[in-house]
Order: structure tokens, then sequence, then C-alpha cells
């Protein structure tokens, strides 16, 4: 089976872009450090979460299983595996099973920003020392495709995590009993920091920088700067990618920028989690699935008319005159209506 070539971007999308930028406009009517919306909602299960940045969605589950520490080392600490899938249902070039650069990419940057920078408690997962932990299982599905994939799978990857609960287990010699949740409460996850990825892209070497880039900017910028941050504003991975010199400066000030940033979008993720907590002590009906099906369908006018911003048609109510010949071959203009 033929892979689906990723679409070009044309020439003539790229001068109309780089002329609004020039303008300083950007095409959906955004300022330059300006964001999208962010819906941050979680499933029925523990872990589930269902995160949308703009028509960028993101679907991140976690799921644990009993094994043997990895680390000699660190007999104590626990596993978690992060693994992001990029779906055909995401966009038509990317393929199911098959690990592109994109993917790997994106998986490295993740893991720089939750597993190496310790955000987990891993001690936390320790069941008997040399023995038993227990294994994270991140999984993350782009389900959208609209640019900026980054930041909205980590702001799933995270919430997911503190979402998630581990079911309880007792050691009764050298057996172990995990007890379901209908027998014992399940026990929360142990995070020390939030960590989140701010996504930059650099126009022109550093002469326009747009924060949460669409995916016509995406495929127009030079380069691309991702930072890692937590609600203390401290740096948990930078990431300069492309074919951009910026200066320390320059790098700085965006920085700065993204960690105010980060402290809306921890603030975001607890208060969901706050809101979903509730909602299931008074045993509400919780879950993304009935809005997912009673969601309407957008319209193909409403996405066209942010990138026409400004623009009006006008009708024109043109008189067309036919002639028609008479047998003596003189014209006859006849108004239709």
């Amino acid at each position: 089976m033929s892979s689906v070539r990723k679409t070009i971007v044309s020439n003539c999308e790229k001068k109309f872009l780089l002329k609004n930028l020039s303008e300083w406009t950007r095409l959906d009517g955004r300022a330059f450090d300006e964001f999208r919306n962010v819906e941050i909602e979680f499933g029925k299960d523990w872990g589930c979460c269902y995160v949308s940045l703009g028509k960028t969605k993101v679907l991140a589950q976690v799921s644990c299983e009993i094994q043997q520490p990895e680390n000699r080392s660190r007999p104590s600490e626990g596993i978690l595996n992060i693994n992001i899938e990029l779906n055909a249902i995401a966009a038509p070039h990317f393929e199911s099973g098959r690990q592109s650069d994109l993917q790997v990419q994106l998986n490295r940057l993740l893991e720089k920003c939750l597993k190496d920078s310790r955000a987990v408690d891993l001690e936390s997962l320790c069941i008997k020392m040399n023995e038993k932990v227990w294994a994270l299982r991140l999984d993350i599905n782009v389900m959208n495709h609209e640019g900026n994939i980054l930041d909205c799978a980590s702001i799933a990857a995270l919430a997911a995590l503190v979402h998630f609960k581990k079911p309880d287990v007792t050691c009764d010699g050298e057996e172990f009993t995990i007890h379901s949740y209908q027998q014992r409460d399940p026990i929360p996850m142990v995070i020390h920091h939030y960590p989140v990825c701010i996504t930059y892209s650099v126009f022109n070497g550093g002469e326009f920088i747009l924060a949460d880039p669409t995916l016509l900017e995406e495929g127009v910028a030079d380069a691309f700067l991702s930072v890692g941050l937590n609600a203390y504003k401290e740096l948990c991975g930078l990431h300069l990618g492309g074919k951009a010199d910026l200066s320390t400066d320059v790098i700085l000030n965006t920085v700065n920028k993204a960690a105010v940033r980060a402290v809306i979008v921890v603030q975001l993720i607890k208060d969901a989690y706050e809101e979903d907590n509730k909602r299931r002590q008074k045993k509400e009906d919780v879950g993304f699935h009935k809005r997912l099906e009673t969601e309407k369908k957008e319209e193909p006018s409403e996405g066209l008319s942010l990138y026409l911003d400004g623009w009006t048609v006008r009708e024109k109510k043109n008189k067309k005159k036919k002639q028609t010949k008479t047998s003596n071959d003189q014209s006859v203009s006849v108004e239709q209506l």
C-alpha cells in the first residue's frame, strides 16, 4: 500500500501568509502571542483524557500492570512508558503502525518534559523492592491534526496522569493480590510538579515569532521553539528545530512569555480535575462520550470565515440580454428574467 503524500504548501499560500505577517496580522485573527482555546474533558475510566486545542484533538489513556523493575541500580522505582500514535484519522499522510520522524521527535520531547524532569514520583509505584513495581503506559492518540500536536499532547498526557488512580495491592508472603475498585479505593498518582510544552514558530530568521502555530503556519515556518515549563516557571526542556539563528535575548523573552502561559494551562488542568471529582462524588454521569455523540458538525463556512475576515461579497443582479435573429436577419434584444 503506497503512502499518501503530505499536503504541500503552495507558493501562493506561503506568500499570502508572509504578507499578512508583515502587516502584523494572522490568518485566524489572533495576535502573535495569543493561543487557541483549550478544552479538557475526562472519560469514565481513570486516566482517560480528551483535549482539544482549537481543532487539534488528542486522546490520552493511562494503563498499568505489574512488572519487575527494569533499572537494577534503582530497584524501588516504577516504570513509565510514553507512546504517541499518529493515526490516519488525524491526517491522510500519517501511517498507523510505522514510526515516522515526527512521531519519534514528539515522543522524545514528551519524555524530556514528563519523564526526564522527574514529574511523576516513580518510587510511589514500588510494590516490593527488587521484585514487583507498577509499570505505567501512557498512550496518546492524535484524533485530528490542525497544528501544534506537541502542546495538545503534553496537556493531555499530564491531565491523564493527574486523573489516573492505580488499584491497591496487598502482599501476603509471595502472593500479590490486586484489589478491584469496588473492593478498595484506588490510589492516586504522586506528581511533584506539572510540566507542559509551549511551542512557538519562527519566521524570517526570528523577525516574527508566533505562539501556538496552526497547520498552515507550521508548513511555512523556518523553525520551531518548544519550551517545557511547570507552574513554578522552572525550565524542564528546550528544543529549537529548523533553520533560524535566534539571539539569546529573543530566546529569553520567548521563554518568559511561555512561563506565563504554562501557569494558565496548569491551572486549567487542576480546575478540570477538581470539577470531575465533584461530579463523581455527586454520582453524576461523567465522561465526554455524551458530548461527542451530541456534538453538532461544524459548518464548512465557519472555518473559512475566519480566514477571510473582513472580506465582503456583494451579489450583483445581472440582466443578460440574448440576441435572436429574425427571418430578416435583424437582431432583437430580449431581456431574460
